[in-house]
This record gives structure tokens, C-alpha cells and sequence, in this order.
């Protein structure tokens, strides 16, 4: 997003550690502007209004002026920045020249909100899948986010990428079918293995009295009378 803030910054001549550490010492950090078709140029910038662009709203997806003291004024973004492991201090930064007339690619965050049907009403689980999405438009219409509205989910349901509200030279780049958000079911209890099932059916119920033993038949009853005589 294109935004009036303007960050001035000075030429600096020589490069490696020892430079870049008597840059911190005067409270400044290193950057390097490039892009736009241009050579790209060593700075110095003052790490803290570095720092309050990308705490803003609009964050790494800020436009702003770089100033180079006797040289060019030109729309930039952030495109990396490095912190300090131990003291969580801003160390070095890079800055691209960005030309407003051609359409550039941009990760948006995705927030939802409202509590959906299917966790209020089902007593499902809202479960979020995707933050951030990939778009390609011009500069100026880079929006801050993408807002989601969750309250008509119902278990089973979702929202995908796809479904995002775009406007003006906005074109999606992340596939269409990814997931933002979902309601799901709580899962319920296990049931019984198919192993177990044999054994509970073979074993008798309680209270269940033992197989009768079967009557021979009348014939049976004759022909072992008659053998016994023999």
C-alpha cells in the first residue's frame, strides 16, 4: 500500500563488518537499494524508522519514499531484514525500487472472524488453515488484509482461496483450493476393534444358561435298543 511516509538515507562508500559495525555505533544500520532497473546503491538508514513501518498495519507491504542524500528519490518496499540472534535488534536491510505502473506480487494476510453456526449451534471446531495469501497487483492497490467472515459454517464446510473478495488489478496466485478455514467435528469415542468383536460374540452374555444338548430322534432311539440285544 502506497503511503506518504518518507525514510532518508545516506550513501555509504565502504562495505564489510568493521563498516557496518561503526554504523550501528552511530545508530544507523546498513540497507542496499536496488531494483527498477537501476544500479543498486549502498545506504545507511536509521533503524528505527525501519522498524516502525513494518510494525504499521500495512507492514513489509508498505510503499514508501527512500531519500538518498544528494542523489535519487524513489517508491520502495522492504524485501528482507535481518535481526540480531541474542539481541533481537534490526541488523541489515534490503530495500527494492518499486515502479507504480507494473503489477508486482504480494503476501496478504487473511483474518477471520465471527463464530460460525456449526461450532455454536453443532459443536464443532472452528479450525484455521491458512493466514496469508499470495496476490499479484499494482502497488497502489496492495490491500492492508482479507477479511473473513466465518458465521454461516457449518460442520463440513469451508472457505478457500478462492472465495476471497478481489478488487481492481488484484489476481490471485495461491491455488484457489486452499483451505483459509474450516468447521470439523469433535471426534468421537473409539469404537470396537474388529479383533475384539469376534471375542465378545463367542463369549456368552451373562445370565445366558449353556447350549442344550440335542434329543436323538426316535429312529436313533430303535436302532441302539436293537443293538444292544444283538
Amino acid at each position: 500500500m502506497r503511503t506518504a511516509i518518507k525514510i532518508d538515507a545516506v550513501p555509504r562508500p565502504a562495505r564489510g563488518k568493521n563498516e557496518a559495525r561503526r554504523l550501528r555505533a552511530q545508530g544507523m544500520i546498513p540497507a542496499v537499494l536496488y531494483g527498477g532497473y537501476q544500479d543498486s546503491v549502498a545506504v545507511a538508514v536509521n533503524p528505527k524508522d525501519v522498524l516502525k513501518i513494518l510494525h504499521s498495519k500495512t507492514g513489509h507491504n508498505t510503499i514508501f519514499d527512500v531519500n538518498v542524500r544528494g542523489g535519487e528519490s524513489s517508491p520502495a518496499m522492504f524485501v528482507d531484514w535481518q535481526y540480531d540472534p541474542v539481541k533481537d535488534t534490526l541488523l541489515h536491510v534490503d530495500l527494492k525500487r518499486i515502479d507504480l505502473t507494473k503489477r508486482i506480487r504480494v503476501s496478504v494476510p487473511v483474518v477471520t472472524h465471527g463464530e460460525p453456526k456449526g461450532v455454536k449451534a453443532q459443536g464443532g471446531l472452528l479450525e484455521i488453515v491458512t493466514r496469508e495469501v499470495e496476490i499479484e497487483c499494482l502497488p497502489d492497490e496492495i490491500p492492508e488484509q482479507f477479511n473473513v467472515d466465518t458465521t454461516e459454517l457449518l460442520i463440513g464446510q469451508s472457505i478457500r482461496a478462492g472465495d476471497l473478495a478481489l478488487q481492481g488489478s488484484m489476481k490471485l496466485v495461491t491455488s484457489a483450493d486452499n483451505v483459509i478455514a474450516h468447521v470439523v467435528a469433535l471426534r468421537a469415542e473409539a469404537a470396537p476393534t474388529a479383533e475384539a468383536a469376534p471375542e465378545a460374540a463367542a463369549t456368552p452374555a451373562a445370565g445366558e444358561s449353556e447350549p442344550q444338548v440335542i434329543k436323538k430322534g426316535k429312529k436313533e432311539e430303535e436302532a441302539e435298543a436293537e443293538g444292544k440285544k444283538k
